[in-house]
């Protein structure tokens, strides 16, 4: 148990010793070396490397040099990462037998291991981490402290600002000016629906009831989307800070953080921080010695995609299956139990306290006219700087595709983004410069979703990208209500219709009439937004619906029953290479003769296609 006059001592302490890792001039000997510890980097063996450096830096009897794990850094796509501070080096795909090099080249002898820094969009090697174009546009604020902070280090977190937003509102505010703290910053929900923040906080504060509940949503179950999980394993207590200023504000002294068991670094993690945060006196009874009260316990959901929604998720946590309710009554109303609750996605959270310390005007700056602050997504699919990234609501898909994400791998055009995963839309080529923010991908037809940003380029088929939607959404269904139930299940079907050949353009007309009614009847936002991939993928690629109704055709090569490779006999240059290359011996030809495929033999593998120099194979 620690006393705020303490608590606020060993910031003052900490910060000063801490100092390395945002001030590349700080004025100091030692040296930190922060390796990523977020999942994907985990899975590539980085507690090995860390454990390598550990041992290295003891076998060398070497001073004033620490290992830290951290959170992610968002470069997933170089990882494992490996940054040394002060100098603010930025080491990518390390591996445990490079460790020796590091230790010796950089921290013994000084000089920088050239062949291990990270390369940037031009394929330069680039020495720091800021020099990268993948942040160069990118502003955190939601992942401020990952890769910064150890986050099983309690004292680290309180170094950099941690619980001082807590200690301001318990002491200075009441709840009605943190209210219009937040609501005056126009932060909205960013699980999905962009509700404002402010404005749920109010309709929970307001609700008659002695007993009320403050639940982090973190059931992230979007396909490619891992920003919750990044957060919660990179800056856990900045969650636990905002649930308890949270439960301050609308009268609760309860939390519960709803997280899927399959994060098990985020749930280790996050016990820890909780177990921490009740050693320090900061979750518990008489928080601060200001009379206030809140506990927070962790319930772990089985995987079902439908808990994401906020009233199944309840229906869970109360231990029933995860079916959503009928609203009204919502849950600011009648949630938990029955009594008033307050749910709030873990990106929304990550934001309370920055906006708390630093004003909601510094906040309502960033961003646009009716979407401010930023967004986190995860960016992944054919983009070259795989990750996560946080930038100003407003930024375009350009910039996020191409500055950020470094563009296209092997020369491809870029085809379409889907954003908001299988509740959210497509976005095609026309569109790239449209900002991103709640209002444009609406007006486009598309949403923002919880931030799972998929791109894809010129060789993925779109109809068979709205038939993997389907399929994720069909499985994923409660099964509560008959529209959402049978209706997917029957859009699933006239899907795979159309990708073996067998649907007509009667199928198209069917799809779209059954993706309206689906949208109108269905209970919750699963079975609303379910058939949102394929009204988009229809709005903006409708002649690759027909080519397959009607031509019988997928150019894309995607959809084998329609797909036909063949090579263009006056690009054909007779190299041999695709020959050479075919697994099934189904391209015939002989020294400096055209080559041609054997329908009958090929399994439209596409091997030929990625090993012609020339471009003459294609359908």
């Amino acid at each position: 148990m620690k006393t705020l006059e303490q608590i606020n001592k060993l910031r003052e302490e900490k910060r000063k010793e801490l100092d390395l890792r945002i001030n590349t001039k700080a004025d100091t000997r030692e040296k930190h070396i922060l390796v990523c510890h977020g999942t994907g980097c985990t899975s590539s063996k980085s507690p090995d490397i860390a454990e390598e450096f550990r041992k290295l830096i003891k076998q060398n009897n070497i001073e004033n040099v620490r290992v830290i794990k951290t959170g992610c850094f968002g470069l997933c796509a170089k990882g494992p990462i490996v940054i040394i501070r002060p100098e603010d080096t930025f080491y990518a795909m390390v591996k445990p037998e490079d460790c020796q090099e590091i230790i010796k080249s950089h921290i013994i002898n000084g000089e920088v291991v050239e062949r291990l820094l990270c390369k940037d969009i031009d394929n330069k090697k680039v020495l720091k981490l800021d020099d990268l174009g993948f942040y160069k546009k990118q502003k955190r604020i939601a992942l401020k402290n990952c890769g910064m902070i150890n986050p099983e280090d309690i004292d680290e977190y309180i170094a950099f600002d941690g619980y001082k937003a807590l200690e301001k509102v318990l002491k200075h505010m009441t709840p009605e000016e943190v209210i219009k703290e937040i609501t005056d910053s126009g932060l909205r929900g960013r699980g999905g629906a962009g509700f404002p923040t402010g404005k749920k906080w109010q309709s929970t504060k307001d609700a008659e009831g002695k007993q009320k509940y403050v639940v982090c949503n973190a059931d992230e179950g979007d396909p490619g989307a891992f920003m919750d999980r990044s957060i919660l394993e990179g800056d856990p207590h900045a969650v636990l800070e905002a649930m308890l200023i949270a439960g301050y504000v609308i009268g609760a002294n309860k939390g519960y953080i709803y997280v899927r068991a399959e994060y098990p670094i985020a749930v280790q993690r996050l016990k820890i921080a909780i177990n921490q945060a009740k050693d320090y006196g900061i979750l518990g009874k008489n928080i601060f010695e200001t009379g206030f009260n809140f506990d927070i316990e962790i319930r772990l959901g089985a995987g079902a995609f439908v808990c994401g929604e906020e009233t199944a998720l309840l229906e869970s946590i109360e231990g029933k299956r995860g079916q959503p309710r009928v609203k009204p009554p919502y849950p600011a109303v009648s949630g938990l139990w029955g009594k008033p609750t307050l749910i709030n996605n873990v990106e929304t959270l990550a934001n309370i306290a920055q906006i708390i310390l630093k004003g909601s005007e510094w906040y309502s700056s960033i961003g646009t006219a009716t979407s401010k602050g930023t967004k986190v997504f995860a960016l992944g699919g054919n983009v070259n700087n795989i990750g996560l990234v946080e930038v100003p609501m407003g930024t375009t898909l350009r910039e996020i595709v191409y500055d950020i994400g470094g563009g296209i791998p092997n020369g491809r055009e870029f085809k379409a983004a889907q954003t908001g995963g299988p509740s959210g839309g497509c976005i095609p080529k026309e569109h790239l410069d449209t900002p991103i923010d709640y209002e444009s991908l609406k007006e486009i037809g598309s949403m923002m979703g919880s931030g799972g940003l998929i791109i894809m380029d010129d060789t993925k088929c779109m109809v068979c990208l709205a038939k993997f939607y389907l399929e994720f959404t069909v499985s994923e269904s409660c099964g509560k209500c008959t529209p959402c139930r049978i209706g997917t299940k029957r859009m699933l079907e006239l899907l795979e219709k159309l990708c073996s050949g067998e649907g007509s353009e009667y199928d198209i007309y069917k799809l779209e009439k059954l993706a309206v009614n689906i949208q109108k009847s269905s209970i919750c936002g699963l079975g609303q937004s379910a058939p949102n991939p394929v009204i988009s993928t229809l709005k903006y690629f409708r002649e690759e619906f027909r080519q397959h109704a009607i031509e019988k055709e997928c150019k894309a090569l995607e959809c084998k029953a329609l797909a036909k490779i063949t090579i263009n006999e006056d690009k054909c240059k007779a190299c041999g290479l695709c020959q050479k290359n075919c697994p099934v011996g189904a391209i015939e030809g002989e020294g400096r003769e055209k080559r041609k495929i054997n329908q009958d033999k090929c399994i439209k593998c596409g091997t030929c296609i990625m090993s012609c120099p020339f471009k003459a194979i294609g359908n």
